[in-house]
C-alpha cells in the first residue's frame, strides 16, 4: 500500500498532463534525487528507499509513493513538497491562458432603419 496517494483532476488533455509530469518530476527529482521513466501513461520512478508512479489521463494524475522505514519518518515534508509541486505544474498552464489576452468580442454593426 501506498504511503502518499494524490489524485488531482486536470482540465490539461493528456499531452499537457504529461508535460506537467515531467516538469514536476525534474523538480521533485532536484529536490529528492529522483529518476524516472515512462512506460507509456505511467512514470515509473525510485531512488533508494522511495519508489512510484504518477499515472496520468486525459483529466486526471495519480501520484503513489511508497517510502521505506527511514522516509516515513519524512512523509509530511515530501507529501508537502509534492502538493506545491503539482499545484504549480496543473496552475501554470491557467496562468498562461489568463495572461494571453481575450479577443474583445466584434463590434455589432446597428440595425439599418426601416422606412
Amino acid at each position: 500500500m501506498a504511503d502518499i496517494s494524490i489524485k488531482r483532476k486536470h482540465q490539461l488533455g493528456l499531452k499537457g498532463a504529461r508535460t506537467a509530469a515531467d516538469k514536476m518530476a525534474d523538480k521533485l527529482g532536484e529536490k529528492f534525487d529522483l529518476a524516472g521513466d515512462w512506460d507509456g501513461n505511467v512514470l515509473v520512478f525510485r531512488r533508494t528507499g522511495v519508489n512510484g508512479t504518477l499515472e496520468i489521463s486525459h483529466d486526471e494524475m495519480h501520484l503513489q509513493v511508497t517510502l521505506n522505514f527511514m522516509l516515513k519518518m519524512m512523509k509530511g515534508p515530501i507529501e508537502q513538497a509534492v502538493h506545491e509541486q503539482l499545484e504549480k505544474v496543473l496552475a501554470a498552464p491557467a496562468k498562461a491562458k489568463a495572461a494571453t489576452p481575450a479577443k474583445a468580442p466584434a463590434a455589432k454593426k446597428p440595425a439599418a432603419k426601416k422606412r
